[in-house]
């Protein structure tokens, strides 16, 4: 059993960053794939952003490429999402997810039902 953690949500104005935190507690997450997605209101839960260590890959979904960062420390067994010039359709519920391969973040459509753990959620809004 994975416990995830998110911190780091707020209200910023458009332009400005946020930095995103999930905490992970429980089994070992060595072999695992943590990412993020978002959910806007009346929206489909989004992945935007993934990292293995293990397996030494990334992703980014082309709405956060270029503004979006994530990393991890894995001593700590967390993973941070800088988010910088936030727009106001970042707008969303921001979820930290732990999956098996960063590869299923490519099908959009299954996703979200490749995640085997996911956290409580943080609010980030963004005001034009």
């Amino acid at each position: 059993e994975v416990h995830l953690v998110e911190s780091g949500g707020g209200l910023v104005q458009a332009g400005g960053s946020l930095r995103l935190s999930c905490a992970a507690s429980g089994s070992s997450l060595d072999e695992y794939a943590i990412g993020w997605f978002r959910q806007a209101p009346g929206k489909e839960r989004e992945g935007i952003s993934c990292i293995s260590t293990s397996q030494g890959t990334t992703y980014y979904a082309d709405s956060v490429k270029g503004r979006f960062t994530i990393s991890s420390d894995d001593a700590k067994s967390s993973v941070y999402l800088q988010m910088n010039s936030l727009k106001p359709e970042d707008t969303a519920v921001y979820y930290c997810a732990v999956s098996i391969t960063c590869l299923s973040y490519y099908d959009s459509k299954s996703a979200a039902s490749a995640v085997y753990y996911w956290g409580q959620g943080t609010q980030v809004t963004v005001s034009s």
